[in-house]
């Protein structure tokens, strides 16, 4: 069977592409973790010493995306197709707030996506403040203070909170639905794999939160 040909194969391509972002979601984090450590400058100076694993992760990440958002859009054309009028009365049975709003939230961490790599990776939104114009004392791109300085205007850590809440609410449905896809939910896993989604959202909208929330409060600073 090929996969774009049927529902179900569609889904299974949306399944594996969530999975591999959600992989990379929680090694970006932990990679940047090393900022509570002061050690920022150092990981991003060995990360992009490995030429080779950062190109094939963003051609794989590259293609996960195309991937998710494609066929993410294809199957929410397809299911309006299947009742194009709205029911005058809505009742949610077991539908979430998160499921209901999957496409919207998707929406949103794309175009925080987009402002992500213009700040912190071309660094051209804040141009004053580019790590690669300004050198740590050791020579490196100075990440750390770029980061800091950047987390430190309100409205700059307001919309990355705003935009992981939607990445958070994203997972409470993707996890959950991802498994499903696998044909591995029944009525007794489904409690524990919504309790997994929970979690996983939670934990992840927290980590992320903890770095703008930190320089907000003064804990990490220069």
């Amino acid at each position: 069977m090929l996969l774009p040909t049927s529902t179900v194969g569609r889904k299974i391509l949306m399944a594996i592409s969530g999975q591999i972002l959600v992989i990379f979601v929680i090694f970006h984090i932990a990679g940047n973790s090393s900022i509570f450590f002061h050690r920022l400058n150092a990981y991003v100076v060995a990360l992009y010493g490995l030429p080779v694993f950062v190109w094939g992760g963003r051609i794989i990440l590259i293609a996960a995306f195309a991937i998710h958002i494609y066929y993410g859009t294809v199957i929410k054309l397809e299911n309006h197709a299947a009742k194009p009028q709205p029911y005058a009365v809505t009742h949610y049975l077991h539908a979430t707030f998160a499921g209901r709003n999957q496409i919207w939230t998707g929406v949103i961490i794309i175009a925080f996506l987009i402002y992500h790599l213009l700040q912190f990776t071309f660094q051209v939104t804040n141009p004053a403040i580019s790590a690669d114009s300004h050198p740590d004392t050791l020579g490196r791109p100075d990440v750390f203070m770029m980061v800091v300085h950047s987390f430190q205007y309100i409205d700059v850590s307001a919309v990355y909170i705003i935009s992981l809440a939607a990445l958070g609410l994203h997972l409470f449905h993707g996890v959950q639905s991802s498994i499903q896809t696998w044909g591995m939910n029944n009525e007794r896993t489904l409690p524990f794999f919504e309790r997994s989604g929970k979690l996983a959202s939670v934990i992840v909208f927290l980590w992320y939160s903890a770095i703008p929330v930190a320089i907000m409060w003064g804990l990490l600073k220069r």
